[in-house]
């Protein structure tokens, strides 16, 4: 099993799909690693070397930024936008879409469960 910018890759899968496990790396991210690395789309990540797996590393460490890194730059453009108050920011900051979405019916995922109305007693 490979390890690669701390993940380990999962076993029996072709290296492009395999690297989208590291977190900052989508398909054609991949695809792109893989033309620099010469290594073949369809390759699977049981078969990589030790050599393989050292020349995706050292592309990604130069080229690429994954991982802790991108979770931490991008926690803080979060962090930014709630700082200087803007429309986005204040969206974050109420757990409410920030990209346009209804609001009314939907959104269930960010405002979480329903809370209906308070059961009174007579």
């Amino acid at each position: 099993m490979a390890r690669i910018a701390g993940v380990d890759l999962p076993r029996n899968k072709h290296m492009d799909r395999a690297l989208t496990y590291i977190y900052g790396i989508g398909l054609s991210t991949a695809r792109e690693i893989l033309d620099k690395a010469d290594l073949p789309y369809q390759m699977n990540s049981d078969d990589l070397s030790g050599d393989d797996v050292t020349r995706i590393r050292k592309i990604i460490e130069a080229d690429y930024e994954v991982e802790g890194d991108r979770r931490r730059k991008v926690s803080m453009d979060i962090k930014r936008l709630m700082d200087i108050g803007c429309y986005r920011g204040r969206r974050h900051r109420m757990s409410l879409p920030c990209r346009g979405q209804r609001t009314k019916t939907n959104a269930r995922t960010r405002k979480g469960p329903r809370r209906g109305a308070a059961v009174r007693k007579k």
